[in-house]
C-alpha cells in the first residue's frame, strides 16, 4: 500500500518509489515500532537511511576469557554447562558456561523459561557478545547483546548506535536500516566529478554503506569522507533550490531606476569624512542592481557601527534622483524615529523631504502625510509596519528597505513589496547582526549579499572590562565621577527570566536605586512603557537633560547617541554573544573614549566565562558571530523561531561551514553550464532534488 502511495506524487522518478515507502513495509517493523520511528521524524525509508548512527560500541573478538580486560565489551565462543533458575522472586537466572579453561556466568533478569532454554541448551557451543564484568571474583555477562550458534556471523568489531525513541531497540533499528539499504536504487553521480576526486569522496551508495557501518570512532566524525559527502548532498540540494529561486527572481521584471549621482554627491561633499571602501562598494552594488531591468533582492549585512544608515540613505537617493520615492521600514517605533533623526541632516544636505509614519500618528497629521506621499511631495518615508497599512499609497515607489528583517514575517515583506505600481519596487534588507557566512548562505542564499566589514573613520575603540557584581559599589562610584565630568551612560538590566514582567521588576528596582543615588539625572526605558513616555525619556538622554539611561534590551539595536561613552551591562552572562556585541555597540559612536563594563554574577559557567572573554578580546562582530555559532549552534544564533534555517539530517552547519560555501559555488556554476538540467549530471541532480524533497526547486525546474 505504502509503495502505491509513494508512486502517486507526480513526476517523482520511479527509481525512488521504494525509498518513499513507509517504514512499516519493512519486515520486523510493526505498528508500534512505526509509531516510535515517527516520533523521531522517520516515516519513510529515505528518512531512515538519512538517519546516521550518532555513536558506536567497540566489540573486541577474543579467543579466551583470560584476554578480557573487564569492564569491556567482548565477543567469544563458550560451551553452555548448566542453568540455575532463580530460587526467589527478583533473583536472576544464571547460565554457567566455560571457554575450556575459565568459567563465565550469563545473568538474566525475568527471562521466559522456554526462551532461555531454547537459546542456551546445555552442552552446546554458542557465540556471545556483551560486557564482561567481575562480581564476587567471578566473570559474568548480564544480558548478552548477541547469542547465536558458534558458526553464526559475529557482530561487527565497531557497532553503530542509533538514536532511539519509544520502545525501539538498537536491534530493531539496525535490522530496519539493513533492510532499507537493500532497496537503494542505482544513481548517477550528481556532484561535480572533479570535486568528488579532489575530496576523496565515495559514491552515494558506498557513502551510505560506510556511514551506517563505521569501522571505528573516526567514521562518526563530520570530516569522515563518507559523512562529509552525505552532508554535501544535503547542502548541495539546498543550494540548488536557492540558486533556482535566485534565477527565478532575476527573471522577474523590475523597475529600471538610474540616478545621475547629483544628490549623492551633495551629501558626500557635506560629510565630515569620506565613506569607507566597504560603504562605497555596497552603494555601487545596490545602484547597479537598481539600474538593471530585474528586481533587486539584496541583503546588506554590517557590523555594529559599520555605517549602514549612510549606505541605506544613498540607496534611497538613487530612487529620488530617478524621480521616485523610497521607504525604510523598521521593527519598532524607537528604531523608526531613530532612523528618521539620523536621516534628517543627510536629507537637508540633499535638499529633499523625509517623513516619519508610525502607529502613533493620528488625525490631521496622518492625513497630511498620506496625501503628500500619494502626490509625490514626500521623497523618503521612514516608519514601522504602519507603512504597509492599506491606506498608505505611494506616488512612485522605487526602493523598499527593511531594517532588522528577522523581526518581520514574510507576509509583511510581501505587503511592502506590493506598494509599488505594476512592477514591484527593488528590495534591500538590512541586518546589524553579523551572521556567520555559512548561516548567511543557508538562510539568505537566494539573495545577493553586500557586507560592511570596515569601521568608518572617527569610530573610537571601546575598552571592555569584565567585573563581578560583588563590586557593584565600586562601579557606582566610578560612574559618579564620570557623570560629574559630564559623561552619559547606559545601564542595561539583566534578562532575569524569559518573562518580561519579571525583567521589568528588576529594571524598575535598579532604576529606583540609581535614582536615589543620582537624582533627576536618571531615566528609565522599557518595552512596556507608553510610547510618548519612552520617547520623552530618550529625548532627555539624547539632549543631555539626563545623563543615565536605565534600560532593558529595548536599546539593543539602532539607538544612536554619540555623546554616550559608558555602557554597564548587569548579569552579562545571561545574554547571548551577539546581543552583548549589539549592546556594546551603543557606545564608541562619537569622539570620546568609551568603555563597556560586563558585570557577572558568580558562579559563572564555563560557557559564560568563554563568552565574556571573547568580548574582552575582540570588537570584530563577524569573529564574535562565528564563536557564538560554535558555542550555541545555528538555530540559537539566528533565533530558532524565526531562523528560516533548513533542517538538515546529516549536515552540521557549525562544523561543516566550508561545505556550504563549496555547495553554493558548485550549484551556481552547474546552472550556468546546464540551465535546463538536461545533461546526464542534470538528470542526476533532479533525482537528488526529489530525494531531498526540494519541492520548490522541482516546481521551478518544471516551470522552466
Amino acid at each position: 500500500m505504502a509503495d502505491d502511495r509513494a508512486a502517486v506524487t507526480p513526476g517523482r522518478p520511479p527509481a525512488l518509489f521504494p525509498l518513499f515507502a513507509g517504514v512499516e513495509t519493512l519486515q520486523g517493523v510493526g505498528p508500534r515500532a512505526a509509531e516510535a520511528f515517527a516520533q523521531m521524524g522517520i516515516k519513510r525509508l529515505r528518512d531512515l537511511i538519512l538517519t546516521l548512527p550518532h555513536s558506536g560500541i567497540r566489540r573486541r573478538r577474543i579467543a579466551h576469557l583470560a584476554e578480557a580486560r573487564p569492564p569491556e565489551i567482548v565477543t567469544l565462543a563458550i560451551t553452555v554447562q548448566r542453568h540455575s533458575p532463580p530460587t526467589a522472586k527478583g533473583r536472576p537466572w544464571r547460565v554457567h558456561c566455560t571457554d575450556g579453561s575459565a568459567d563465565l556466568q550469563l545473568v538474566f533478569f525475568h527471562p521466559r523459561k522456554d526462551w532461555i532454554e531454547g537459546q542456551l541448551p546445555p552442552g552446546t557451543r554458542r557465540l556471545i557478545s556483551g560486557k564482561i564484568e567481575f562480581f564476587d571474583g567471578m566473570a559474568q555477562m548480564v544480558h548478552p547483546d548477541h547469542i547465536g550458534p558458534e558458526d553464526s556471523a559475529a557482530p561487527p568489531g565497531f557497532e553503530p548506535v542509533y538514536p532511539l525513541s519509544g520502545r525501539l531497540t538498537q536491534g530493531v533499528v539496525q535490522k530496519a536500516v539493513q533492510a532499507a539499504m537493500a532497496r537503494l536504487p542505482q544513481a548517477d553521480e550528481w556532484i561535480d566529478p572533479a570535486l568528488v576526486a579532489r575530496e576523496g569522496w565515495p559514491d552515494w551508495r558506498a557513502a551510505l554503506a560506510r556511514a551506517h557501518a563505521p569501522e571505528g570512532p573516526a567514521g562518526l566524525s563530520p570530516t569522515d569522507p563518507a559523512r562529509a559527502r552525505l552532508a554535501y548532498d544535503e547542502l548541495f540540494a539546498h543550494q540548488m533550490t536557492l540558486a533556482l529561486l535566485r534565477r527565478d527572481r532575476r527573471r522577474q521584471a523590475g523597475l529600471v531606476t538610474q540616478g545621475d549621482g547629483g544628490l549623492r554627491q551633495q551629501v558626500l561633499d557635506g560629510l565630515p569624512w569620506p565613506p569607507t571602501g566597504a560603504q562605497r562598494r555596497a552603494v555601487e552594488e545596490i545602484a547597479a542592481d537598481m539600474a538593471a531591468p530585474r528586481r533587486m533582492n539584496r541583503l546588506l549585512q554590517g557590523d555594529v557601527g559599520a555605517g549602514k544608515t549612510l549606505v541605506a540613505f544613498l540607496a534611497l537617493l538613487v530612487a529620488v534622483e530617478a524621480g521616485g520615492q523610497g521607504v525604510l521600514m523598521a521593527p519598532t517605533e524607537i528604531l523608526a524615529r531613530q532612523h528618521f533623526r539620523a536621516l534628517e541632516p543627510l536629507a537637508r544636505l540633499a535638499g529633499i523631504r523625509p517623513e516619519v509614519l508610525t502607529g502613533r500618528d493620528k488625525g490631521d497629521a496622518r492625513v497630511n502625510i498620506l496625501t503628500d506621499l500619494a502626490e509625490g511631495r514626500i521623497d523618503i518615508l521612514v516608519g514601522t509596519h504602519a507603512v504597509i497599512q492599506k491606506s498608505v499609497a505611494f506616488h512612485d515607489l522605487r526602493l523598499a528597505i527593511i531594517d532588522e528583517q528577522h523581526r518581520f514575517g514574510v507576509n509583511q515583506r510581501m505587503e511592502l513589496g506590493a506598494k509599488g505600481g505594476d512592477l514591484p519596487p527593488d528590495m534591500l534588507v538590512m541586518t546589524a547582526t553579523p551572521i556567520p557566512r555559512s548561516l548567511a548562505l543557508a538562510q539568505f542564499g537566494d539573495m545577493d549579499l553586500s557586507v560592511l566589514d570596515e569601521k568608518p573613520a572617527g569610530r573610537q575603540p571601546i575598552r571592555t572590562t569584565v567585573i563581578s557584581d560583588t563590586r557593584m559599589a565600586e562601579v557606582v562610584e566610578h560612574l559618579a565621577r564620570a557623570l560629574d565630568g559630564g559623561a552619559r551612560a547606559y545601564w542595561v538590566c539583566p534578562l532575569v527570566e524569559e518573562s518580561e514582567s519579571v525583567d521589568l521588576t528588576a529594571a524598575e528596582a535598579r532604576f529606583q536605586e540609581l535614582r536615589a543615588r543620582f537624582g533627576e539625572q536618571v531615566r528609565l526605558v522599557h518595552g512596556q512603557m507608553p510610547a510618548d513616555e519612552r520617547d520623552a525619556a530618550m529625548a532627555d538622554f539624547v539632549s543631555g537633560r539626563a545623563q543615565m539611561l536605565v534600560a532593558t534590551t529595548v536599546i539593543e539595536v539602532g539607538v544612536d547617541v554619540p555623546e554616550a561613552t559608558i555602557m554597564v551591562i548587569e548579569r552579562a552572562e545571561s545574554f547571548g554573544l551577539a546581543q552583548l556585541h549589539q549592546l556594546r555597540g551603543r557606545v564608541g559612536r562619537g569622539s570620546g573614549a568609551s568603555s563597556c563594563l560586563l558585570m557577572y554574577h558568580e558562579p559563572l559557567s564555563e560557557t559564560g566565562r568563554r563568552r565574556l572573554s571573547i568580548l574582552r578580546e575582540t570588537e570584530d562582530g563577524f569573529r564574535i558571530a562565528e564563536e557564538d555559532l560554535a558555542i550555541r549552534g545555528a538555530g540559537d544564533v539566528i533565533g530558532t523561531a524565526q531562523s528560516g534555517l533548513p533542517q538538515f539530517r546529516i549536515a552540521d552547519l557549525e562544523r561543516q561551514a566550508g561545505l556550504m560555501a563549496m555547495a553554493r559555488k558548485d550549484a551556481q556554476s552547474f546552472l550556468e553550464r546546464d540551465p535546463a538540467m538536461e545533461s546526464e549530471r542534470g538528470r542526476a541532480v533532479r533525482l537528488l532534488l526529489w530525494l531531498m524533497e526540494q519541492d520548490r526547486a522541482i516546481r521551478l525546474i518544471t516551470a522552466g
